[in-house]
């Protein structure tokens, strides 16, 4: 690992944005966006970055690809912010080899989901202890669960046995459904074990009562993710109705933009449309979205930008 390279841990919160992957209209990798979104990223509240996620479209991306777009948002966040790599891979032997890739290169910890193929708890907590046996010890990992979309369901004991068991474990993504029960039992747990920093996901579709529940950010993306900064910010400060009422505020985009299936094209073209990147392509197989689709985007931002005063 790099000298002085920030470093996750169980401390850590605020807004760590997904951050999309962007395009040009031929479905190359856009570097120059690239360098603007990570600016817009900054400049809006980001504590930190997440990179090649699901929402990232990580897996229509080449080995290659993947290396040039982490390089390129190192270089341009500069350590100013951490930034974690999901490295989840159906081999063990690549995401110990692109972890460790990931850490050399500069990155701030890696996210992990457990495999869909695991089918039951006991498997889960082999493969991630497994895991921790072969990845250096400095290197913080981001348990992520998220089983709507890897089928995969992780009991509070068993998450528990986890961070036990695996001392790199430094951070839980929390994208559970309903699992506002569940975030409440993993912070209770506090008291008796090393602190684990909780982020949440869902869009943000859930933030407030998540974070009124002891999580210490969000982890998910969202084209204004100055909201989800400030909201962070809000509870932080102890102001939850302030943070609360601003969320309101933005919930009817927050919503239309959770679609399953069409969210990522709906928040590339809002980025698109608030500059930070300059093209809204997914790749194949990906959506596309429609005229009326687009009529809508423009009376939700229209409303927004009413709401907000602007």
């Amino acid at each position: 690992m790099k000298l002085n390279q920030p470093l996750i841990d169980g401390h850590s919160k605020g807004l760590f944005v997904i951050a999309a992957t962007p395009f040009t209209e031929q479905g190359a990798l856009d570097l120059d966006s690239t360098d603007r979104m990570i600016d817009f990223y900054l400049e809006h509240g980001a504590a930190g970055l997440t990179v090649l996620g699901m929402m990232g479209e990580a897996a229509k991306l080449t080995q290659e690809e993947g290396s040039l777009f982490l390089n390129r948002v190192l270089k341009r966040t500069g350590g100013r912010i951490p930034v974690v790599v999901g490295v989840s891979n159906a081999g063990t032997d690549n995401l110990v080899t692109f972890s460790h890739d990931c850490m050399q290169a500069g990155a701030a910890g890696v996210m992990i989901t457990p495999l869909s193929t695991l089918r039951n708890e006991e498997q889960v907590v082999n493969y991630f202890v497994e895991i921790g046996t072969r990845l250096d010890p400095q290197v913080p990992i981001v348990l992520q669960d998220f089983p709507q979309v890897t089928g995969v369901v992780m009991s509070v004991p068993t998450i528990e046995r986890i961070f036990s068991n695996v001392s790199q474990v430094v951070s839980f993504k929390h994208e559970d459904c309903p699992g506002l029960t569940k975030l409440s039992a993993l912070r209770a747990q506090d008291a008796k074990r090393r602190r684990i920093s909780i982020l949440v996901g869902n869009s943000g579709l859930f933030l407030p009562q998540e974070m009124a529940r002891g999580a210490d950010g969000a982890m998910t993306g969202f084209a204004y993710p100055e909201m989800l900064a400030q909201v962070c910010a809000a509870y932080a400060k102890g102001e939850p109705q302030k943070g609360e009422d601003l969320f309101d505020a933005y919930l009817p985009l927050v919503r239309y933009e959770s679609q399953p299936g069409l969210g990522l094209a709906i928040r590339k073209e809002v980025l698109r449309r608030r500059g930070a990147i300059a093209c809204a392509h997914v790749r194949a197989p990906g959506p596309k979205l429609s005229a009326l689709d687009h009529q809508e985007i423009t009376s939700l931002m229209q409303r927004l930008d009413i709401r907000l005063g602007k």
